[in-house]
């Protein structure tokens, strides 16, 4: 068993979307030999697990029907079997597990338990969720389900199939997606052929040897000029707000300070943004410099009002030290967050001076 946790890729997107044609592709590749599949089902009879490949010894142990999770328990439990099970030698090993979600979820639960569940923690962590769109029907999804709104704008990859059966809309849906999760990299996807590796380890743990991917992700540009401008397009149009679209409620943005900040400071305001949005964050990620560690930036990785362990980098991605913190909301404002960071910052000065 290694000492560092497995990762964990998260494949969601609404029905019909394509993830069980990508799994099946994924799994047949010799670099995912080592993988283990969780297929997270809904309804009564369970099928999607039938329909995964069985390529070989290990995906025949590790895809077996206990693996089909239905409710956060489930899988909790599952994960925690995989690893006692591979610990004890009764399971060939592996060095990475893949989810897929039904269509229908709301991926939060699943990344809760990755992050908080206190059996899974130091044995798995999350590296990332890669999110389908279907390029026919994306669209008109996006516009009739929360669901598929916020499973793409969780994502640390957006995937577009179908795109060589796409007729017409393209170009506007690949804009909505950009304005949606502008950090996130879209990639196109026909019939579940792609490599591997332009999904998976998509999260910042290894950002030494991830430098350009670790400052596209935290470029606040990107939620800032190209959001705005984005949105203003797509949303805004003959000046008209189309308020059908579901992502209206959802934004992103950077905060970024220039100076290290304390640890205290950091944990007091993440303390009282959950306290006031919730579940309303959909996710935060950032790197901060932390006072009295120059050299290694803390990572902080949230889902609503649950979130990891700092986590520490082995050097700076970049000769870019400032903090910058990404919010994914729904109906937070920027102004908002950042007027409650500078009123915790404030209190943490008169305190220092007292």
């Amino acid at each position: 068993m290694a000492d560092a946790p497995i990762p964990v890729s998260v494949i969601t997107g609404f029905l019909g979307a394509g993830k069980t044609t990508l799994l099946n592709r994924m799994v047949r590749r010799p670099e995912m030999s080592r993988c283990a599949v969780v297929i997270n089902e809904f309804g009564e009879i369970p099928l999607d697990h039938e329909l995964v490949e069985r390529v070989n010894e290990n995906m025949v142990a590790l895809a077996s029907g206990c693996l089909c999770c239905t409710v956060r328990g489930d899988l909790i439990e599952t994960l925690g079997d995989l690893w006692q099970r591979q610990a004890e030698g009764k399971t060939p090993p592996f060095d990475r597990v893949v989810i897929e979600t039904t269509g229908l979820a709301d991926p939060a639960p699943i990344l809760h338990s990755l992050m908080s569940a206190r059996e899974l923690v130091g044995r798995y962590r999350l590296e990332g969720v890669i999110s389908l769109v279907d390029g026919v029907v994306g669209g008109q999804t996006l516009d009739a389900h929360p669901e598929a709104v916020k499973q793409a704008a969780v994502a640390d990859r957006l995937v577009l199939t179908k795109t060589d059966i796409a007729t017409k809309g393209l170009n506007e849906l690949r804009q909505r997606l950009r304005a949606l999760n502008p950090a996130a990299p879209i990639v196109e996807c026909v019939m579940g052929e792609i490599d591997p590796a332009r999904l998976l380890d998509a999260g910042l743990y290894n950002a030494a040897t991830k430098t350009h991917d670790v400052q596209r992700w935290l470029n606040e540009e990107a939620y800032r000029d190209d959001h705005e401008h984005d949105h203003d397009h797509e949303h805004h149009e003959h000046g008209r707000l189309d308020v059908n679209r579901h992502d209206d409620h959802i934004g992103s943005f950077c905060i970024t300070r220039d100076k290290p900040v304390t640890g205290a400071m950091m944990a007091r305001f993440l303390e009282v943004l959950v306290a006031s949005f919730g579940e309303k964050l959909l996710r935060v990620k950032g790197i901060i410099n932390i006072v009295g560690h120059p050299d290694r930036p803390a990572v902080i990785h949230g889902v609503q009002h649950v979130f990891h362990p700092l986590q520490w980098l082995e050097r700076w991605p970049s000769d870019d030290r400032r903090t910058r913190l990404v919010f994914i909301t729904r109906d937070v404002e920027r102004d908002t967050v950042e007027t409650i960071l500078t009123a915790i910052e404030r209190q943490a000065a008169a305190a220092a001076e007292s």
